[in-house]
């Protein structure tokens, strides 16, 4: 790293350049989840019931029809602040491993050839802090959506659930089944979107340094799209297993494993790979392309942009 902080012509990578990754990353994660809500209300309900609810669109209408509007909006406002606080952590914890990450390579060729690898761990790493605050708000919201008689409001599904099974098996029952879904989940989805828009500025002969707003911000919704259906669809199992572990008396009486071991076997590993998967392609399509979008719109709006990797020897 040179002396101005700098690393590979950006930053500087202090405090209020994380701060503002993370801020970026709050706001896309909480408007893009809440805003699809009714998506992920559509695809709980297929993962839940799937004999009862067998289309995305034909789920949709029963809802609405039998249930009211208000009923695909169940769970916006935990959505919203779990996912607010979990964006703060994911996207300005990728940001700090990332760079942190590179600059302890031996130079910055070396940090480029070995580009893949850190964002994969630097994701990782963040997104296993960024669980510990969203797991409570994903398991209220679940218990909402599949029971919308448990409780009036999530505060009072929160307490009644910790009343019934204490803290840690009330609101971290999913935590397991939910580290095995968003940790490859937001692996692929920052590799994937790199390697994407990697193509994209390489097929066009540029770099976001050189392109105008819109540009970039073009080049962060056309990669989110397809990083949001490969991390889809390489976390889809988990996500199954997360929405049946927060449904009241699934798996039965026991420890995690061994509830979490009886849904999978009653499901089945091809029901779990595929049951919404359609409706999660969408809801997770639509949310990552938004995110980059947002993110970066956001830094860019405070003249900063997220930390992206070039090949020195070309600069």
């Amino acid at each position: 790293m040179a002396p101005d902080g700098k690393f590979m012509g950006q930053g500087p990578f202090d405090a209020m350049h994380y701060i503002k990754a993370a801020f970026g990353g709050a706001v896309c994660c909480s408007v893009t989840h809440g805003g699809t809500t009714p998506i992920d209300v559509v695809k709980t309900r297929m993962q839940l019931d799937p004999g009862k609810y067998t289309s995305f669109i034909g789920t949709f209408k029963e809802v609405a029809a039998k249930e009211g509007t208000g009923a695909l909006f169940t769970g916006v406002m935990p959505t919203f602040q779990g996912y607010f606080v979990q964006g703060w952590f994911k996207f300005g914890g990728v940001e700090i491993c990332k760079t942190k990450f590179a600059q302890m390579m031996p130079s910055e060729q070396a940090a480029y050839n070995n580009r893949d690898f850190i964002t994969l761990g630097g994701s990782a790493c963040a997104e296993f802090v960024a669980d510990i605050f969203l797991c409570p708000y994903e398991a209220c919201r679940i218990r909402a959506v599949s029971d919308p008689g448990y409780a009036n409001g999530m505060l009072a599904v929160g307490k009644k659930m910790v009343g019934e099974n204490g803290v840690v098996g009330g609101l971290y029952a999913g935590f397991g089944p939910m580290l095995f879904k968003q940790i490859p989940y937001t692996m692929a989805k920052f590799a994937v979107q790199q390697k994407v828009a990697e193509k994209y500025y390489n097929a066009m002969g540029l770099s976001p340094e050189k392109m105008s707003k819109s540009g970039v911000l073009g080049v962060s919704l056309g990669s989110g799209v397809v990083a949001g259906v490969a991390a889809a669809t390489i976390s889809q199992p988990a996500d199954g297993l997360l929405s049946k572990v927060n449904k009241k008396g699934a798996g039965g009486e026991g420890s995690m494993v061994t509830r979490l071991g009886r849904i999978a076997a009653e499901t089945g590993f091809v029901k779990l790979c595929t049951q919404g998967l359609f409706a999660r392609w969408i809801h997770v399509g639509v949310i990552t392309a938004g995110q980059f979008a947002v993110v970066d719109a956001c830094m860019m709006s405070v003249g900063a942009s997220r930390f992206h990797f070039h090949d020195p020897s070309k600069h």
